[in-house]
Formats: structure tokens, C-alpha cells, sequence
């Protein structure tokens, strides 16, 4: 079956993201590509055959916005690395978006700081450290999560497979 369109909606609120990672709006469809494609092909996800466009904004910012955001939302007081707000509840998928002309999966908010941070902690590119934050967004939205240790293995798996696909190490070797 067809896969729905995937937009996405990217905004550079903090401008280093650019200096630092070249062409970063090709870099995040690059990425959205190889995430719903790799679901498309490997799992079960009736809402990738929508016969409306689904949509992701992507919010490029700073750690004083998704610390604000962090503390508002998730009542966490300080910046994260990703923060991924999903608008669908898959259970009414269809009866919820019936009146809609495309489909809104949400929005995802990353850290600069943060992301440099841990790109060094880690000894990894920051290319590969923000595609990794972007697939773990976009399983987000798609209605992945890691609350379980049974849920954070899957969806490890998950984006280990995808980043693979795009010729990114396994972030979570060495751990």
C-alpha cells in the first residue's frame, strides 16, 4: 500500500543548528524519510495509509526553550535533549481527523546545548547524534515510547535499525 505524504515542517529558532550541521533541512527529510520508510516496510502502522498528508513540525531551538517547555509540559525543571508532543490519539485515529484536510502527528522540539553536550560525552558526530534525536522523535509521534524496559528495547531497536539504514553507528553500543 501507498504511504501517506510526510511534511515536514522545520524551524531554525536558534541559528548555530545551521552553522554547525550544513543543509540541515535536507538532513531532517533525509531522516524522515528513512523513519517512515523503514515503519512503512517493517511494521504495522495503519495511519502511514492515510489518504490525507501527515504532518511534523520540527522546532530547532535552544535549552532555554525546551527547558521551559520541559518544566510546562512534563514538569521536569531542565532542558532535555528532544521533546516530542504527539496530537494523535490512535485510537480514534480516523474519527478524530475525518474533518481535516491533512493530519497533524505533532511536534518535536530539540536542544541545541543539549545535543552538542551529549554528542561530546559521547564521542559521536553531532550529524549523527541529531539524526539519532530526530528518528527518536519522529518514533514519538508514531506512537512509540520507552516508559517499560520492554517498550525502551523496542524502540532502541527501532532506531538503531533506521539510523543503520542511513549509515549511522549503533548510539547505544557501550552502554
Amino acid at each position: 500500500m501507498k504511504m501517506s505524504e510526510v511534511i515536514l515542517e522545520t524551524v531554525v529558532d536558534d541559528e548555530r543548528w545551521s552553522a554547525t550541521i550544513a543543509n540541515i533541512e535536507q538532513v531532517a527529510e533525509k531522516v524522515k524519510s528513512a523513519t517512515f520508510g523503514y515503519l512503512q516496510e517493517h511494521e504495522n502502522l495503519d495511519f502511514l495509509n492515510s489518504s490525507k498528508p501527515l504532518k511534523i513540525n520540527v522546532c530547532l531551538s535552544d535549552d532555554e526553550t525546551v527547558h521551559r517547555l520541559n518544566k510546562e509540559f512534563r514538569d521536569m525543571d531542565k532542558p532535555t535533549n528532544v521533546l516530542s508532543f504527539a496530537n494523535l490519539d490512535f485510537a480514534d485515529f480516523d474519527a478524530d481527523n475525518e474533518p481535516y484536510d491533512e493530519i497533524e502527528l505533532g511536534d518535536i522540539i530539540l536542544a541545541y546545548e543539549t545535543m552538542v553536550r551529549e554528542a561530546d560525552e559521547q564521542e559521536v558526530t553531532l550529524y549523527a547524534h541529531f539524526c539519532h534525536l530526530l528518528t527518536h522523535g519522529f518514533l514519538h509521534l508514531s506512537g512509540y515510547d520507552h516508559q517499560t524496559p520492554d517498550e525502551a528495547e523496542y524502540m532502541e531497536n527501532l532506531e538503531k535499525e533506521i539510523l543503520q539504514s542511513m549509515g549511522i553507528a549503533n548510539p547505544y553500543e557501550g552502554e
